[in-house]
């Protein structure tokens, strides 16, 4: 378990502070936009020049990734004139993380100043629309580990990060995703493209078909084991936030179904679909500095 302290807040403003001025000691970029890479999907930052690289575990009180397809690395580099930061590789509950400690990058990207963050995962699709392939921008999501009292805000609150009692009705900012849309058609992959709710499970099961009926009725098209947290730390920091889901697998809602889905499937449609994100990926930060919430 790589867990210290309080479950519900083990990580320290001190904490944050020290992280943040080591990296700013040890980087002369300043980051306006923040990409954290789901699971095989590290390649994204290969479209970014004057790259510098540190080992997650060489981060003062950094996590480290412990899943195959998660490099483990913050790359920091440019794209056209945007300073950037990727995360190759995040972090999960399934882990033995805390979510202090799965969303504990995303504070610091705030007071490193990041604007943006821009999140990737795979996913399994619900919605039987949806294709392996295919991409889905989320235009929403169902935080389920939120309900059972699993939340990253979850303790004291802290002022200097966001309010108590942030609002989610828009977590996702309408002008991304509407630009994220845009650059998709003008590089032809409106074919494959989706717009949907995901929802976020603890896992590190894949889902029974019970439970994915479930999810079926309570309106989700996709269904993966993270990204929620960051989401809601980002948009309580009053950062912008755009999710991309690449839709890895169709998820069971048959007991008929023979078919049975594992990790390193969903890493093989990682592989077949990533340059095409690392496209869209890159247009996105070339272009969303001009774009407000």
């Amino acid at each position: 378990m790589h867990t210290k302290g309080s479950p519900s807040c083990c990580c320290s403003f001190e904490d944050y502070n020290l992280t943040t001025e080591w990296l700013l000691n040890h980087t002369s970029q300043r980051p306006k936009v923040a990409v954290i890479c789901g699971s095989g999907l590290g390649l994204l930052a290969d479209g970014a020049a004057n790259k510098q690289t540190f080992r997650y575990q060489d981060i003062p009180n950094f996590p480290v990734s412990t899943v195959a397809g998660h490099e483990g690395c913050l790359v920091f580099g440019t794209i056209e004139d945007t300073s950037c930061v990727f995360m190759q590789g995040h972090f999960h509950l399934y882990e033995g993380y805390s979510l202090c400690q799965v969303t504990f990058p995303v504070r610091i990207f705030k007071l490193m100043g990041v604007e943006t963050v821009l999140v990737t995962n795979a996913s399994g699709a619900i919605c039987p629309d949806y294709k392996v392939g295919d991409i889905m921008i989320i235009k929403d999501h169902i935080n389920l580990p939120g309900f059972a009292g699993q939340h990253p805000l979850f303790g004291p609150n802290d002022e200097r990060f966001g309010t108590r009692f942030p609002c989610m009705s828009d977590a996702y900012s309408k002008d991304l995703r509407r630009l994220a849309g845009q650059i998709c058609s003008e590089l032809g992959c409106s074919g494959f493209l989706r717009e949907g709710v995901y929802c976020m499970v603890s896992g590190p099961n894949f889902e029974t078909i019970a439970e994915a009926r479930m999810l079926q009725v309570l309106g989700c098209d996709s269904v993966g084991m993270s990204t929620v947290p960051e989401v809601t730390v980002a948009k309580h920091c009053g950062l912008r936030v755009l999710g991309l889901s690449l839709i890895t697998n169709m998820v069971s809602l048959d007991y008929s179904r023979e078919e049975k889905v594992n990790h390193d499937e969903v890493l093989q449609i990682m592989k077949m679909r990533a340059e095409v994100l690392q496209r869209v990926v890159t247009e996105l930060i070339s272009r969303c500095s001009i774009n407000t919430h």
